[in-house]
């Protein structure tokens, strides 16, 4: 396996845990392989948020209150270039008769703890209910 392909399943093992814990409830997983300076664009808020202890913030009230029965990630693709690695994919997740379908693009930069995080930008494609 080239190293390329060893990055690229790094990171895609690092985001399926953070969804997983995500989707249980736990935004800790993200915030867990995010770097201090992350920035982070989400669809419900009008403005980038910067830093972890933003991101933090944000996420506090929707500790427990997330539930998804299941999701798919569709075409991850990391494309790598030196330290620095870009992963975007598309991400349908599912709670209950609620379908939510995503586009996901997200900056990783290697340091000495590993890839971590650096900017997340999450958009809302389709919304279904009671599919």
């Amino acid at each position: 396996m080239n190293n390329t392909r060893k990055i690229a399943d790094t990171i895609i093992a690092l985001e399926r845990a953070a969804l997983d814990r995500w989707g249980a409830g736990d935004p800790s997983g993200y915030l867990e392989i995010s770097a201090p300076d992350v920035s982070y664009f989400d669809p419900f808020l009008e403005h980038r948020l910067d830093g972890c202890e933003a991101l933090a913030a944000w996420y506090a009230p929707l500790r427990g209150t997330i539930h998804i029965d299941r999701y798919d990630l569709i075409e991850p693709q990391v494309q790598v270039c030196g330290e620095t690695a870009v992963l975007t994919f598309n991400l349908v997740s599912y709670s209950g008769a609620t379908e939510m379908r995503w586009n996901c693009s997200e900056v990783y930069r290697k340091d000495r703890e590993g890839w971590r995080l650096v900017h997340t930008h999450w958009s809302i494609t389709q919304h279904l209910q009671n599919q």
